[in-house]
């Protein structure tokens, strides 16, 4: 059974099969069908919805997601807000009279999902004020950063982005309307309440089915009886093979709620990350300790998929393109995997074997991540490669740690996705730097082990050839940074500089971008 609130009615629904998508369930059972199918891969935004989820506080807090590759079942315990949802029987949200006042729709087949990206940016906007704004201040602007952040996953074909831009910058100007439910006093209550009753299975027969531990006792228990069912907890990756590659999903177990699993747990040396941690929950943490990481997480898919992908999940998926593996090897990362048999720890390198496979047992699975504290002085760069800078996956991702010690470097970590059937260090490449001077020589034989030493796949995203190419112009974009932030201060702007090139005398431009941190 799954139960939940849909824009402020409670709901109880049964004999749902595991495979499931929100989209599916209010589309056909509950026939909320303002929320549109696009692309059926997380991608478009058109099927974007919000969901309400308690706080520490019991306040709850929407988050926008794809609810094409959203299990339906992780709706337990939760309050989802639907387009229809929005406005009462007079009133405009103010999400959706922005819209229509400055022309944000055309064709309107994106517009619903769109909508639900402002709705969950005006609900965040008004949480941050109401938290924090002193009584009388103006209120304060929205940022570029977070307008970004917020429409990064939401495709429109035929209006173009500037009237949708403008809806965002001036939604928080209209009257404040709020959508029916909203006047409940209870809802929060109420659904604070069904989430902490909500039971652990959803569904069930025949050993199959869907099911919800809620601690890892009882995730060890269910891995040992049904060693073959699919773990999910974002569904980010798992769903599409349901919506791309229709197969049937039959028997899955749901980890996002095992109390474990969601918990960062700091150390002296670091911080063991639960594997059903979100990337969005995670992103605090590296803002404050590895802002070049956390840069990363800006590039990362969408807002919609960052607020439902786990880091556990995107190092188990073991893609060789996947963006966070490549920064845990750099960092010298290692897992905890568990199961029946107890748990064991093993360093991230040890991890992926070959293409798609790696170390774990066909019982186990990823219960944390070490990530280790930053090491004095220790510098991290993060370049991520791809055809267009949000919404995108990998051709190639470079992950540079090193520190400098009397002018040498030491510590050197070269990590790589896109270079090789797995994500990947570059040991070759780090013996040429390890010890040198970050000059052109030394690099010069980075780069060449660099391309002994891999063998990039080719595919849509980049030939062999121009990943080869491209891996060794991110070392030598590296080479250009640290020339760059070694240098004295001048009168240049602080958005570029000029390197020159002692060896010929040429003066190369470097553009220390918004990326390039």
């Amino acid at each position: 059974m799954i139960d939940f609130y849909l824009n402020g009615k409670r709901q109880r629904l049964t004999h749902v099969s595991a495979d499931t998508s929100i989209l599916e369930l209010v589309r056909g059972q509950l026939a909320q069908t303002g929320t549109k199918e696009g692309c059926a891969s997380g991608d478009c935004g058109a099927c974007t919805v919000a969901i309400g989820e308690p706080d520490a506080n019991g306040e709850i807090r929407y988050q926008s997601a794809n609810s094409c590759v959203t299990p339906a079942h992780q709706l337990n315990g939760c309050h989802l807000v639907t387009v229809e949802g929005l406005a009462d029987d007079k009133h405009l949200h103010p999400a959706q009279a922005a819209m229509v006042e400055c022309h944000g729709s055309q064709c309107g087949f994106c517009t619903p999902g769109i909508v639900m990206s402002l709705f969950t940016l005006y609900e965040e906007q008004n949480r941050h004020e109401d938290q924090n704004k002193p009584v009388g201040q103006p209120r304060a602007p929205l940022t570029q950063e977070k307008l970004e952040s917020a429409l990064g996953g939401n495709l429109c074909r035929c209006t173009g982005y500037r009237p949708i831009r403008d809806a965002a910058l001036t939604m928080q100007d209209y009257p404040k309307a709020t959508p029916a439910w909203a006047a409940n006093a209870a809802l929060g209550t109420d659904v604070a309440a069904l989430a902490k009753d909500a039971s652990d299975t959803s569904c069930q027969s025949d050993g199959a089915g869907y099911a919800m531990p809620r601690d890892i006792a009882a995730l060890r228990e269910l891995k040992a009886k049904r060693p073959g069912a699919r773990l999910v907890a974002g569904g980010t990756d798992l769903w599409l093979e349901t919506t791309q590659q229709v197969k049937d999903l039959v028997d899955i177990i749901d980890v996002r709620r095992v109390a474990e699993l969601t918990e960062i747990d700091e150390a002296d040396t670091g911080w063991w990350i639960g594997a059903s941690v979100t990337l969005s929950q995670l992103t605090p943490l590296l803002a404050e300790h590895y802002p070049a990481f956390e840069h990363l997480m800006h590039r990362f898919a969408s807002s919609q998929i960052r607020n439902r992908a786990t880091l556990g999940g995107n190092v188990a998926n073991a893609s060789p393109i996947g963006d966070t593996p490549p920064v845990l090897l750099a960092l010298d990362a290692h897992l905890r995997l568990d199961g029946p048999r107890g748990s064991r720890e093993l360093p991230l390198a040890d991890f992926f074997l070959d293409y798609k496979k790696t170390a774990l047992e066909e019982d186990e699975f990823i219960a944390a991540i070490f990530l280790p504290r930053p090491a004095a002085e220790q510098n991290l760069k993060v370049w991520k490669l791809s055809k267009r800078r949000e919404d995108d996956i990998s051709a190639v991702l470079g992950a540079f740690a090193w520190r400098l010690e009397g002018g040498l470097m030491r510590d050197v970590h070269l990590a790589f996705g896109g270079m090789a059937g797995i994500p990947r260090r570059a040991p070759d490449a780090e013996a040429a730097l390890e010890g040198s001077r970050p000059d052109a020589a030394a690099f010069a034989r980075a780069r060449a082990a660099l391309a002994k030493e891999l063998s990039p796949m080719a595919d849509a995203r980049g030939s062999a050839e121009y990943r080869t190419l491209a891996a060794g112009n991110l070392l030598e974009r590296l080479r250009l940074m640290i020339a760059a932030e070694s240098r004295p201060a001048s009168n240049d702007s602080a958005h570029s500089q000029t390197h020159h090139d002692n060896k010929n005398g040429t003066a190369t431009k470097v553009t220390l971008d918004a990326y390039a941190h």
